[in-house]
């Protein structure tokens, strides 16, 4: 099961990073692309509206079907509606969770993203709580042995 660790709430940031607005190719980019760098805010990029949008870690490979892995950290917000499809951070009977939030023959599903792993389905006396949409996922791609 995928579980979420809360870290903290995001803050606007001022910062802004060098941004080439062209596709680099997975082999040697153009070294024209030294002569076209723009700004870009990650706050805009990922949308952030602060105080609505926190940041948890994922622990577990329940999810790995939607490109979600142990050790990611999911950006995740309060201010939207959760909706069947969204992948949400939800809370079922005190066990907090990242899952894709479905729904059948007007219950909610919690589904897995990995075959293993079988949906939850919030029953009428479950307690079910959202905690927020995810809307993106951050990765570290540099693993050190």
């Amino acid at each position: 099961m995928s579980n979420a660790i809360l870290l903290g709430r995001l803050m606007p940031g001022s910062s802004e990073l060098p941004f080439f607005p062209a596709q680099v190719p997975a082999g040697f980019p153009s070294p024209a692309l030294d002569h076209m760098e723009h700004k870009l805010s990650l706050d805009e990029l990922l949308d952030l509206n602060a105080p609505h949008t926190y940041v948890v870690q994922v622990s577990g490979e329940s999810m790995t079907g939607a490109g979600i892995f142990d050790g990611d950290y999911l950006i995740v917000s309060r201010a939207l509606e959760a909706k069947p499809g969204d992948v949400v951070v939800a809370c079922l009977n005190g066990a907090t969770c990242v899952k894709r939030l479905g729904k059948s023959h007007g219950v909610y599903v919690l589904q897995s993203e990995h075959p293993d792993y079988p949906p939850r389905y919030a029953l009428e006396d479950d307690e079910l709580m959202l905690w927020g949409v995810v809307t993106h996922s951050l990765r570290n791609h540099r693993h050190h042995v």
